[in-house]
């Protein structure tokens, strides 16, 4: 059967017919697509020290609020607000004018005291000789024996009545128990101060200054099981809110003697020096704790290390080229390398760049690359910087 077609649709197929060979004809000498490249090397051995980070707080290893030990008028203040005192320098002065007054006082009352004692003894040195041709009674020499003892109680009690008014007319000048840095002067001069309650100031001490925390009972276990002896001695290193580095050195001080019945948790403190007084007491840090030993350890670039949900994985490559993932068990980073606990063999050739070209069962083009936290050529220096690789001379 003969079917009829118009020019205009005739030319129409004829183009279309052709256009498909061109089609098939391309698609047939389409070469297959490259595998992708990705470098890989093997993890990292080096011996690291594990830690366990904890948040904190500053504390003074020693703080005192001064108060005054007499009442009475503040008369002076011998110090500017905030400065760095040495111990037993003058803070202030309590008009010492009544005092002094009590002193002088109670000065003639020994004079009167010691000068009744005088008479006593007399009397009684006349009474033994009395006694003796019986001339007095043993009754009238009791009597003065018994004057004469009271006499020396009198002096006795009225010099230790000078040596307390002397003792308080000290305290009229308030002088800093410690050496440290003083807060802010509470009263001005001119105020009633009254002794053993008004406070005048604070002092603490900055140098060295204490680092506190608190531990998780899971924590002190491993602790006691790990260790051949308590955590005192062992280092910590801290940084500050807005710090990356943790530049603040400092050892374990104390671990409490018991766990803390609401939360679970006991107490430590560190000890961290701070020679010009940049930390503050009521600062916070984050700490680590350092092990004991160090142990060998595995390390792959963070990079390396995928998050997948609720895992995280790496992908090696096996001997024919094919991409094969693997669950890790991860623990800190150390300098951009990142510690695997479990997961990898120390053979496995891990890729460390071009992770995001590898899909598992897939065939790759494996190159060797440089275990290094940094694949790609930067390096990280002594001194914690970055470090570009070098170029070849032209």
């Amino acid at each position: 059967m003969i079917v009829a077609v118009a020019p205009g649709k005739a030319a129409c197929i004829g183009l279309c017919v052709a256009l498909g060979q061109i089609a098939g004809c391309t698609r047939q000498s389409l070469p297959s697509e490259p595998a992708p490249i990705v470098m890989v090397s093997v993890p990292l051995r080096q011996q690291v020290t594990d830690w366990d980070e904890y948040v904190g707080r500053f504390e003074a290893v020693d703080s005192v609020e001064v108060r005054p030990r007499v009442s009475g008028l503040l008369q002076s203040v011998q110090f500017h607000d905030g400065q760095t005192v040495k111990k037993g320098q003058l803070l202030f002065i309590i008009d010492p004018r009544p005092i002094a007054a009590q002193l002088e006082q109670s000065r003639a009352q020994r004079s009167r005291a010691r000068a009744t004692l005088v008479n006593a003894e007399s009397q009684l040195k006349r009474g033994r000789a009395l006694i003796a041709s019986h001339t007095i009674s043993e009754a009238d020499f009791e009597t003065l024996s018994a004057a004469q003892q009271q006499a020396g109680a009198d002096v006795a009690a009225a010099q230790a009545n000078v040596d307390a008014n002397a003792l308080n007319l000290e305290f009229t000048r308030v002088v800093a128990p410690l050496a440290g840095q003083i807060s802010y002067r509470r009263l001005a001069p001119g105020n009633l101060v009254t002794a053993e309650t008004t406070v005048l100031t604070t002092i603490v001490t900055l140098n060295p200054i204490r680092f506190v925390f608190d531990a998780p009972e899971s924590a002190l276990l491993k602790y006691k099981r790990e260790s051949s002896h308590s955590l005192s001695g062992n280092r910590i290193d801290i940084r500050l809110q807005d710090e990356t580095d943790y530049r603040w050195k400092g050892h374990i001080e104390f671990l409490d003697n018991a766990l803390d019945n609401g939360s679970g948790t006991i107490r430590g403190r560190a000890l961290v020096e701070n020679p010009v007084g940049f930390l503050t007491p009521g600062m916070f840090g984050h700490m680590r704790l350092f092990a004991e030993h160090s142990t060998d350890a595995m390390l792959i670039p963070d990079q390396a290390v995928v998050n997948d949900q609720t895992r995280q994985i790496a992908y090696v490559v096996s001997a024919d080229g094919t991409v094969v993932q693997r669950t890790l068990e991860v623990g800190q980073l150390i300098h951009g390398m990142r510690e695997i606990r479990a997961g990898l063999a120390p053979a496995d050739r891990v890729i460390i760049e071009g992770v995001q070209r590898a899909h598992p069962g897939r065939k790759v083009d494996a190159r060797p690359g440089h275990m290094s936290a940094f694949p790609s050529g930067v390096s990280l220096g002594e001194n914690g910087q970055l470090q570009l690789p070098e170029r070849a001379a032209p």
